[in-house]
């Protein structure tokens, strides 16, 4: 077993992680390697770390926030997640939970201020990446899109969904300078 497989075998097995920047490093070096087997317990790791706060009461405003997001209830979400970030404004995943509440209310707008400041506090947020690529794609600038797409790939290369809205981008604008 190489020095690497070792040092992630005992990653994933640990508990939590706080979300330090060393330990996110290791983690995301994990997501590059060539060995595809295992990502997806390597991204559950770094949405747990982007999850943690620090404070049990953020992170319930966290979890509630979520919760209202996939009842469809985004007013609520937007509430909650509202509430996160006046308490604890350094917490990026904040800004990113409310970023996909405003998506799904189609508030485009706040929705694109929330995901540049998740990428002022976080720039690897490969979901929030996305999300700017999704909008883009949705208001029709493709080109930008893919730019967005091809970054959120260059952080996690193992997604699936990331390398298909690449690829398709890619096919889409093909013979148009991008």
């Amino acid at each position: 077993m190489t020095r690497f497989a070792l040092v992630l075998a005992m990653l994933l097995a640990a508990s939590p992680l706080p979300a330090q920047s060393t330990d996110l490093d290791d983690l995301f070096e994990a997501l590059r390697q060539p060995d595809t087997s295992g990502w997806e317990a390597v991204e559950d790791r770094i949405w747990d770390a982007w999850s943690q706060s620090g404070s049990a009461a953020m992170d319930l405003l966290l979890e509630r926030g979520r919760e209202a997001i996939d009842d469809g209830e985004h007013a609520a979400a937007i509430e909650h997640l509202t509430a996160l970030i006046e308490n604890a404004p350094e917490f990026a995943e904040g800004w990113n939970a409310r970023a996909t509440a405003f998506f799904h209310a189609d508030l485009y707008g706040p929705a694109l201020a929330d995901i540049a400041r998740v990428l002022t506090l976080e720039p690897r947020h490969f979901a929030a990446l996305a999300g700017l690529g999704r909008i883009l794609e949705e208001t029709g600038n493709l080109e930008r899109a893919l730019e967005a797409y091809r970054k959120a790939a260059a952080i996690h290369p193992r997604r699936p969904d990331l390398r298909g809205a690449v690829e398709r981008l890619e096919a889409e604008l093909q013979g148009k300078s991008v």
